[in-house]
């Protein structure tokens, strides 16, 4: 997994930061929480980068009982959408987005 983003939360329960790839490139990221969701299956957050909506993202628990933010990022500069996670770090103030390759079925 390769480390894509950097992040710090805020009170109000978003996140700032920066997300660096080939293609994308924004240091005005912000992950912010949905006042209302319709479902459990509808994002949890929004992500946007300056005015530009560029994702959503999903409450996760890992198998040992981490929580974490699944993203979807997306754009029209990237050939396909980008997943990734965001995980808190050991010092408790930074979050790192991490990504993966997504897996193809057989």
């Amino acid at each position: 997994m390769a480390i894509i983003g950097t992040f710090t939360k805020n009170a109000d329960g978003s996140f700032a930061g920066e997300i660096i790839t080939l293609s994308l490139q924004s240091s005005n990221v912000r992950i912010t929480p949905e006042a209302e969701r319709s479902s459990d299956d509808s994002p949890s957050h929004r992500v946007t980068a300056g005015r530009a909506e560029i994702g959503a993202a999903w409450p996760k628990t890992s198998t040992g009982n981490r929580e974490y933010l699944s993203l979807k990022l997306d754009d029209p500069s990237l050939a396909a959408p980008i997943y990734a996670n965001l995980f808190e770090q050991q010092d408790g103030k930074t979050y790192s987005l991490l990504w993966s390759r997504q897996r193809q079925s057989d």
